[in-house]
């Protein structure tokens, strides 16, 4: 597909609601050979351990914090996909263009493409995920830092994306996020589906939403592998800054109101940020987690405990 649009039909329409509302578009990534079981297969096993996330899931309605972290050892690629689509796992594959210039190659093409459907759009940073997850797998009720879209190459799942206001996103949510005092997921009540857009994803499918949306996941009933990319742009950088800003002013007992993107206000809003995040107290926190498992195809579950680590 490398003389093929990546993109089957990005319209006008399209382009306004890119990045300020929930949007589908059809793709045809699903169709590069990048993403058969062989050259995902071969990703896997070439993967540095510093780069992937690999996931054993407990039981479904249990808290997150009884998942347990992983590795694949020395498993074969497409014998850790046949144990995630027989289990409760799922597998994440980050920055994949830091680790393979075929899929660098295939996320520049993603986004120059972009560009030129949207002149004004220029993004500084983007990124590529690949996440191969369980059939019953899910992703907790969260919200992302950068422009996130979600594109579906095997399996289904259903996406639910809520709106950007109070209650569904406090200010001092995002502003938690974005300091990292608290992971990307939070508070969540099973009534705000009623004022979700539920997207079912298929092969084929790409969604993107506003900013910052909150969203979940839940798969279908299949094994699923799904690309992931990110982008930042200067109007993003702003938001991150003037959410940050916001953020060191609560903490010193103020109570801003405004999240302007120009101006003297966000210009010091900037400039605390960044002061801020040099001190002590602006320190990036570590997260550690342990792995006490490895990928075992020959066992029921498709792992076995091995010596608990921290990693």
């Amino acid at each position: 597909m490398t003389d093929m649009p990546i993109f089957e039909n990005f319209t006008p329409r399209d382009a306004s609601l890119w990045g300020r509302h929930a949007n589908i578009l059809k793709h045809r990534l699903h169709e590069h050979a990048l993403f058969s079981n062989e050259a995902l297969g071969a990703l896997i096993e070439a993967y540095p351990r510093e780069r992937y996330d690999l996931c054993h899931m407990a039981e479904p309605g249990a808290k997150k914090r009884f998942w347990r972290e992983g590795e694949i050892g020395e498993a074969r690629g497409t014998d850790v996909i046949e144990s995630i689509a027989n289990g409760r796992m799922w597998i994440n594959l980050r920055d994949v263009g830091a680790v393979d210039a075929r899929y660098k190659a295939l996320l520049d093409t993603i986004f120059d493409e972009l560009e030129g459907y949207m002149p004004e759009f220029r993004p500084f940073r983007t990124n590529l995920g690949i996440l191969i997850s369980s059939p019953e797998a899910q992703a907790y009720y969260h919200a992302d830092i950068p422009g996130q879209s979600l594109w579906q190459i095997r399996g289904r799942k259903r996406l639910y994306v809520y709106p950007t206001t109070a209650p569904f996103l406090s200010k001092e949510a995002m502003e938690k996020i974005i300091t990292q005092e608290s992971e990307e997921e939070f508070h969540f009540e099973e009534w705000y589906d009623q004022h979700a857009r539920v997207i079912d994803l298929e092969p084929g499918m790409m969604a993107s939403w506003a900013l910052n949306g909150p969203h979940r996941v839940e798969n279908l009933g299949v094994l699923n592998v799904s690309v992931t990319t990110e982008h930042w742009t200067d109007e993003i950088r702003r938001s991150y800054a003037a959410h940050y800003g916001n953020r060191v002013l609560r903490r010193f007992g103020f109570n801003p109101q405004t999240h302007a993107l120009s101006g003297p206000g966000f210009w010091g809003k900037a400039a605390l940020a960044a002061a801020y995040k040099f001190t002590p107290l602006g320190k990036t926190r570590e997260i550690s987690r342990k792995v006490d498992f490895r990928i075992d195809r020959m066992s029921p579950s498709g792992l076995m405990d091995i010596p608990a680590y921290m990693r």
